[in-house]
């Protein structure tokens, strides 16, 4: 028998009312919902067992426990360009299902220093005699692929056991066009404060809880380092002309599509983070140059908040820090709530509830304000301190408030002082990256933020 369980972000506002999903929405659960559901899971049984564990899973609500794993045969494409060591840990760590193949793309590699003729036997290759990039490499490998499940590597990884099986298990629902895993941190002898922080705060790394990939939200993004797609959704597969954020893009795509994407935590792949700090800026301010396609290619999609319109207004107030501003800004407040208490009849304390949503609403706009202006508005922060003492004291308070927050949840090897100094670094090289991106492609999409409503009301049967 299937069963699920509703995802770690859940949160029940009464005993008929919860809050979650991808993206965030009250749900309100009639009786026989309520009766199904115990314990937070559900095992399927009948048929309106099964329908309200597709609904569940299809808001992100919920997600398949102990779901039995599989063992059908995929294609390997792994995209490489030199990385004759790294190609050799990781076919030599590859363990695959009897009917596999692994497909490796040469992306023109020198011929005299890959030193990829040793390795010839362990997979197919494919040469690119002209460098085309890791989505062409990739693309390479998709259409000589065999299989309808193709799992793409990046050659810098290791996968870690049992992460093919997991995954593969999620493809038995026809609906689900792609699945990742967790991309953890390879760990090495000789580890230096650099490593330690990319343990705990890699951009590939998202977390420990499973979830659906959907714009906007927690998981809005998986990286190709690991992931593994259909080739029937996939279409023509990566943006050639994309040399970063092609991942991001093609999620982006599915999604629009109606697909299912799935982020499974319990399937972990190894990645060798940069250990060293100028590559390591270098590719921080790489990712940052993605932005500016990615906000003209999918409009409104990836901003650098997503704010509810209320909560917008009130942190300009609160950042002017003027009292008339802060009095205000208490009075919207005040009134966004009673708006919210008014609208939420079918809670059994709309006030309280009321309450409850828009301190984490405000909480969580805090939250992106603060890592906004010390990321991606970092320059038009910058420009302002020049004239402004209240500006001044604001990114202060911004950029150690965030640092010691984003410490506190990841909580790694690291100090608190290191840490924030490296987060703090981090942010300015991807917004210095975003800002070169915005300018090349002359633009301002990225920067620009998103300001919604609230949570969407749904009523599973």
């Amino acid at each position: 028998m299937r069963t699920v369980r509703l995802d770690a972000g859940v949160r029940w506002l009464d005993d008929e009312t919860l809050l979650g999903g991808a993206p965030p929405r009250l749900m309100k659960l009639s009786k026989t919902a309520r009766e199904l559901l115990k314990d937070n899971e559900l095992t399927v049984t009948n048929p309106a067992t099964a329908k309200l564990a597709d609904q569940l899973l299809a808001a992100g609500a919920a997600h398949p426990k102990n779901q039995a794993t599989s063992t059908r045969p995929v294609s390997v494409v792994i995209p490489v360009h030199n990385r004759g060591a790294e190609l050799r840990r990781l076919l030599d760590a590859l363990d695959l299902p009897a009917g596999s193949e692994v497909i490796v793309v040469d992306d023109a590699s020198d011929r005299d220093k890959a030193g990829f003729m040793p390795l010839r036997d362990k997979a197919r290759f494919i040469r690119h005699e002209v460098n085309r990039g890791p989505a062409a490499a990739r693309n390479t490998g998709l259409k000589a692929a065999r299989h309808e499940i193709v799992a793409f590597l990046d050659s810098d990884v290791v996968p870690e056991a049992g992460w093919l099986e997991t995954l593969l298990a999620h493809f038995d629902d026809p609906r689900v066009a792609l699945a990742a895993p967790r991309i953890v941190g390879l760990r090495k002898s000789g580890e230096n404060a650099l490593t330690r922080y990319e343990h705990a705060r890699s951009s590939l790394d998202l977390g420990p809880d499973e979830a659906l990939i959907v714009p906007r939200t927690r998981v809005a993004y998986v990286p190709s380092a690991a992931m593994l797609v259909r080739v029937s959704a996939v279409g023509g597969g990566f943006a050639e002309e994309m040399r970063v954020a092609e991942d991001v893009d093609l999620v982006c795509r599915l999604h629009a599509d109606g697909h299912r994407l799935v982020y499974d935590p319990a399937a972990r792949v190894a990645h060798e983070h940069r250990d060293t700090l100028g590559p390591w800026l270098g590719r921080k301010a790489f990712y940052g140059t993605g932005a500016a396609q990615l906000a003209l290619r999918h409009p409104g999609t990836v901003p650098p908040v997503n704010l509810s319109a209320w909560a917008a207004v009130v942190c300009v107030l609160l950042t002017s820090q003027k009292r008339w501003a802060t009095a205000l800004a208490a009075i919207i407040t005040a009134v966004s709530t009673a708006r919210l208490a008014g609208a939420l009849k079918m809670v059994r304390e709309p006030l309280k509830t009321a309450v409850r949503l828009n301190a984490m609403t405000l909480t969580g706009a805090a939250w992106q304000t603060a890592g906004a202006l010390t990321r991606h508005w970092w320059p038009l922060a910058l420009a302002g301190a020049l004239f402004s003492r209240r500006i001044r004291r604001a990114i202060a308070v911004a950029a150690l408030a965030e640092g010691v927050a984003d410490w506190w949840q990841h909580r790694g090897e690291l100090d608190p002082v290191r840490y924030l100094v490296f987060h703090r670094i981090d942010d300015l090289a991807y917004g210095g990256g975003l800002w070169w991106g915005a300018v090349r492609h002359r633009t301002t999409a990225p920067l620009q933020p998103r300001v919604t409503r609230g949570p969407r009301r749904r009523s599973p049967d």
